[in-house]
């Protein structure tokens, strides 16, 4: 099971794809594929996509875990959980809304399925 987790700050008004980070960008089977992701304060909002599908459209991120660098599980957070077809150029753009940088912290499991 692929997985990848991160944290980044994020300038006022910029967008951070975690996706475009990653070996496994474009699926490579069918996989089922959770984000858990949080911030440290409001003001950030991610849209999530899966091929031509939209799995969230730009909705605010939850904030918790205190301090950047701690990473949600689903315990914490509610998971976004979707199915991505093999090929499939996924990407999960996390927007600053606000006029300072804040940090996003999150996680991406894929497996196959």
């Amino acid at each position: 099971m692929p997985r990848l987790t991160f944290s980044q700050s994020i300038a006022a008004g910029a967008s951070f794809d975690p996706f475009a980070l990653w070996t496994y960008r474009y699926a490579p089977w069918r996989a089922q594929v959770r984000l858990m992701f949080w911030t440290t304060a409001a003001g950030i909002t991610c849209q999530a996509k899966s091929g031509a599908e939209e799995i969230q459209t730009a909705s605010p991120v939850d904030i918790g875990g205190g301090a950047a660098g701690n990473l949600p599980s689903a315990f914490d957070v509610d998971p976004l959980d979707f199915i991505a077809a093999q090929g499939d150029l996924m990407s999960a753009f996390f927007t600053n809304t606000t006029a300072g940088a804040l940090n996003v912290m999150g996680v991406i499991d894929m497996n196959p399925g």
